[in-house]
């Protein structure tokens, strides 16, 4: 009897793990064919005026997809932030974004959106030049950690959705970083079909981190954040802004680049003018 009972619950965990895939998927195509609620449709006319750009097949997937991450994360406000609808909603329109063309999951890694009122401060330990060890206070307006969380500045979320033309979200870029870290690490090279492919990103994105750093150094205006130049994580997440805010200008400027993101995000926003 005990031996008939352990084999039905390995049974039972076997058919759970190859079972809950198919749920899942189940579950979300259900989430995403919902109604979408019309208070939210009023937050997006008002929040984020980019979701008017999108032709619309694709603001109909936007949405669909914005109903599966608002039922699947958490938002926790911070230093006495009130989480609401539009706080949410704000959010999620903007970091499904990057989700819009291809089939890559919901930020598997990620559980929690931490949210302050505004630029938040945290300390960091910095290496000088003679292996001294010193603590540093910075302030942010957003982060993103490889153990499930994002944290963002609402004052910083809101204006950069309140400009969609000027290369600046903050939301695409900590997410950005969360599709580069679904390995377990950011350095600039997000999950990659083949071999080749990783070949091809990385000739590409080195040259252009290489472009982008020389510029910094040499206090030449560049299309890009100077920030992007700080490492190849950061470089990605900067572009990443860019290729969705100032498409025809990264296209016009960086072709190369252009084409690379557009291939990894498998989605082409010059058509979207």
């Amino acid at each position: 009897m005990a031996l008939f009972l352990v084999f039905m619950l390995a049974m039972l965990l076997i058919a759970g793990i190859v079972l809950a895939p198919r749920w899942q998927a189940r579950r979300r195509a259900r989430l995403a064919r919902q109604s979408f609620p019309a208070a939210w449709r009023r937050i997006l006319r008002r929040r984020v005026p980019y979701v008017q750009r999108l032709p619309a097949d694709l603001q109909l997937r936007l949405k669909g997809l914005m109903q599966v991450f608002l039922a699947e994360k958490q938002f926790i406000g911070c230093a006495g932030f009130v989480i609401s609808d539009e706080v949410r909603v704000t959010i999620a329109a903007q970091a499904c974004l990057p989700l819009l063309g291809a089939e890559r999951g919901f930020y598997p890694r990620l559980s929690q959106i931490l949210v302050y009122p505004g630029a938040f401060a945290v300390q960091r330990v910095h290496t000088g030049a003679a292996g001294v060890q010193m603590e540093q206070r910075q302030v942010l307006s957003g982060e993103s950690w490889s153990q499930g969380q994002v944290v963002l500045s609402w004052q910083d979320v809101v204006a950069g959705a309140a400009e969609p033309g000027d290369g600046q979200n903050v939301v695409i870029h900590e997410f950005a970083h969360q599709l580069d870290q679904e390995k377990g690490h950011a350095n600039g090279a997000p999950l990659l079909a083949s071999k080749a492919a990783y070949a091809r990103w990385s000739a590409v994105m080195q040259g252009e981190f290489d472009a982008l750093r020389a510029r910094a150094e040499a206090g030449v205006p560049s299309l890009m954040s100077d920030y992007g130049a700080t490492d190849p994580a950061e470089f990605f997440a900067v572009a990443s802004e860019v290729f969705f805010e100032r498409p025809a200008e990264l296209a016009g400027w960086h072709p190369a680049l252009y084409a690379e993101l557009s291939r990894y995000y498998r989605l082409n926003p010059l058509s979207w003018q």
